[in-house]
């Protein structure tokens, strides 16, 4: 089982999702990190977790760099502070010196086309900011995508049901929205996993995953890259 898919998979199931919520994508990216040690192809991180010094970020910048730190951000523990042990969690929590992994995560449900642009935009301007942190921090990027057939929106009191016309489907932007994100914003990770699904928002609140097998092989892959590309910088 990965924990980040699992989490992915609860910020929909069995629950209103309302994606004004600036949380999301910390929720879901933290267990990035889990997988990574669960999987324990890069001996360095192994290590470095067991040792607590190598934690995930608890607050928006590192220690003495201007940068924004990203929805799950990972790296060398500041010298004497101490690290925190979270029940349920291997990897601890603390203050870092400077990213090692950074991974910023965005989730497209609906209105996609609308708001691709501040999408890329916000995903490249991340990678700035790892870099702006650590030159050779090592950059992931989420993306969910639905590709439900209907869905229902939540904006305050109001909601808005697609009807195909004036609210598109989700699946009908989909694979736009993926091309888009995939041409314009891949480029700049080094590594990039696309969560494709399907949500309609609608009470009992299903989910499923467009393709749950290719969905966990890919993630798997991009698993085992990232921790080999660990092992070559850190």
């Amino acid at each position: 089982m990965y924990q980040l898919l699992e989490a992915f998979r609860r910020v929909f199931e069995g629950q209103v999702y309302k994606h004004r919520i600036s949380t999301h994508g910390d929720e879901v990216a933290q267990y990035l990190y889990e997988d990574l040690l669960t999987l324990g192809r890069s001996p360095k991180l192994v290590a470095r977790v067991a040792e607590r010094r190598a934690v995930v970020n608890v607050q928006n910048k590192t220690v003495g760099r201007i940068a924004r730190r990203g929805d799950g951000t990972f790296g060398e523990l500041v010298p004497g502070v101490t690290a925190i042990v979270v029940p349920g969690l291997n990897v601890a929590r603390g203050r870092i010196a400077a990213v090692e992994i950074g991974a910023e995560a965005k989730i497209l449900a609906k209105a996609m086309i609308k708001q691709i642009d501040r999408v890329i935009g916000d995903l490249t301007r991340q990678v700035e900011q790892f870099k702006r942190s650590n030159s050779r921090a090592l950059c992931v990027g989420v993306v969910g995508v639905n590709f439900a057939s209907e869905y229902l929106s939540f904006e305050g009191t109001r909601e808005y049901l697609t009807d195909g016309k004036k609210y598109k489907h989700p699946v009908q932007e989909a694979q736009d929205a993926e091309n888009r994100v995939r041409f314009d914003a891949v480029p700049a990770f080094d590594e990039f996993v696309f969560l494709r699904f399907r949500a309609t928002n609608l009470a009992p609140f299903p989910f499923e995953w467009l393709n749950e097998a290719e969905t966990r092989v890919e993630y798997a892959a991009s698993l085992a890259r990232i921790s080999r590309e660990y092992e070559v910088r850190f």
